[in-house]
């Protein structure tokens, strides 16, 4: 099973390993990267989020999905464009944004910690 890992940027392959870990995170806010690998826009954000999971440590956990790789979430989560961030607290999603905005992003994760 995979765990929320503070400082870490966590890789979700399956929709047990997602709702595993929004469930482990309970109240603490959690941002998945919806991503693919052939996305430029996806490897050029990749770097500031996993910054931002070390500067965020103790107040929100960071994982990945690769929709190609884990269409079964991508599809339930409705993900058309990437990246897609979506923000979760207790398992219920309280925020989302399309496209690689690492400004919007932070804004989103500082006012939903």
């Amino acid at each position: 099973m995979v765990k929320p890992t503070a400082g870490e940027v966590v890789v979700l392959e399956t929709k047990d390993d997602f709702d595993a870990f929004l469930k482990e995170a309970a109240s603490t806010l959690v941002v998945v990267d919806f991503y693919a690998d052939w996305c430029g826009p996806c490897k050029l954000i990749a770097p500031k989020i996993t910054a931002m999971a070390v500067e965020f440590s103790g107040k929100a956990y960071f994982a990945k999905v690769n929709v190609d790789e884990n269409s079964e979430v991508a599809e339930i989560e409705g993900i058309s464009a990437m990246p897609t961030f979506k923000l979760y607290k207790n398992g219920k999603k309280v925020d989302e944004l399309t496209g690689a905005n690492e400004t919007k992003l932070r804004e989103k994760i500082v006012s939903n910690i």
